[in-house]
């Protein structure tokens, strides 16, 4: 059986520590903005799913 809750904490998680790498530039704001909220996406649609079971 696929884990993915165990997927879903290592994925976010390397997202979350990338987005604190970026420097705070011009030109990494969009891309922390577009992390950020597939990160946000991410975590409700997990929490929802949760939530169902």
């Amino acid at each position: 059986m696929t884990d993915y809750q165990k997927m879903y904490a290592i994925v976010c998680g390397a997202a979350s520590d990338a987005l604190d790498l970026l420097a705070d530039t011009k030109e990494n704001e969009r891309a922390r903005d577009v992390l950020q909220c597939a990160l946000l996406q991410a975590e409700e649609m997990y929490i929802r799913s949760c939530e169902e079971e």
